[in-house]
């Protein structure tokens, strides 16, 4: 029941604040398309006789639509955004660059057209049952979650309203929006003190954050969040920067102290195959699975506990 209410609860301030976002990142106003084609083409680290030859085009031609000397069509623009494999928040930026509207929508999860979209959401975290499992967006706003999450999110103290560290400062689900996992990994308050070998879980995700920043405009929302958590009290300075080289283990497990145990999780993100939706295409589906007999054990008595 806590995770049904919980689900409703993000995405209702989806719908409510969600679109908002979404849109102003898409109308923030751009570089020409000549500067944005050879910002991206740099980042994809493509000469333009690569690009040319992937969009079936010429240097000359490109070279051209990048000094100005060329009015780029909308379908040549698609096949450069193809080319050069953009998500399509950015292919819309490119589209804008060039005078032409959008190829791509931005619908909220709320939105009747998402109803197949938000079943099947909800099916994986019901099949994640008894492990937790959260969907979010790009920026790591919590939008669903299964009741094995809630209830972990319980036990950690942060809980939609509820006692416990986000009364005592921890960025709260009742504040400003649905619960973000990005400030509740960075803040003093949130998961650090429950996270052993803290410092490394939490540069793993601020790398994915850099990561998923690579190219994006310097005004894009996630960039504007990553800002706010590097700033947190004891971050180190070391986060601020991509650091490619972090140590290569095959998997890095969360180890949560939680009252009086060590629950020990891997975690795996999945996302939609073929999304022709800027929501769809930026959803995630993290899901925890026990790293060792120890914590499947302590789930199960967990389980057990609650349905005496």
């Amino acid at each position: 029941m806590f995770a049904g209410l919980f689900s409703r609860y993000c995405i209702g301030m989806i719908r409510e604040g969600g679109e908002k976002m979404t849109g102003s990142a898409m109308q923030t106003p751009v570089s020409g398309l000549g500067q944005l084609l050879r910002h991206w083409r740099q980042v994809r680290g493509m000469s333009q006789l690569d690009l040319a030859l992937e969009a079936e085009s010429s240097a000359r031609h490109l070279s051209f639509i990048e000094t100005g000397r060329a009015q780029a069509s909308r379908d040549m623009v698609l096949r450069l955004a193809e080319a050069m494999e953009l998500p399509l928040r950015e292919r819309n930026r490119l589209l804008n660059a060039a005078g032409y509207a959008p190829a791509y929508a931005a619908r909220t999860l709320g939105d009747a057209q998402f109803d197949k979209v938000r079943a099947a959401l909800d099916f994986m975290l019901r099949q994640q049952e008894p492990y937790p499992a959260i969907v979010m967006n790009r920026v790591f706003d919590v939008l669903m979650i299964n009741q094995a999450g809630a209830n972990m999110l319980a036990m950690l103290g942060l809980a939609p309203g509820g006692p416990g560290k986000a009364a005592d400062g921890a960025p709260s689900q009742s504040r400003e929006g649905p619960p973000n996992i990005l400030r509740l990994m960075l803040h003093p308050a949130g998961l650090r003190p429950v996270l052993k070998d803290w410092e490394r879980a939490a540069a793993h995700m601020v790398e994915r954050a850099h990561r998923q920043l690579t190219g994006a405009a310097a005004e894009d929302p996630l960039r504007r969040l990553l800002d706010e958590v590097l700033a947190y009290p004891g971050v180190p300075e070391s986060f601020t920067h991509q650091n490619p080289s972090l140590d290569a283990l095959p998997v890095l497990p969360l180890e949560f102290e939680i009252e009086g145990m060590t629950l020990s999780w891997i975690t795996t993100v999945a996302s939609f195959g073929t999304p022709q939706d800027i929501t769809a295409e930026e959803i995630m589906v993290e899901s925890f699975s026990p790293a060792n007999d120890a914590t499947e054990t302590a789930i199960r008595a967990l389980m057990t506990e609650e349905e005496t």
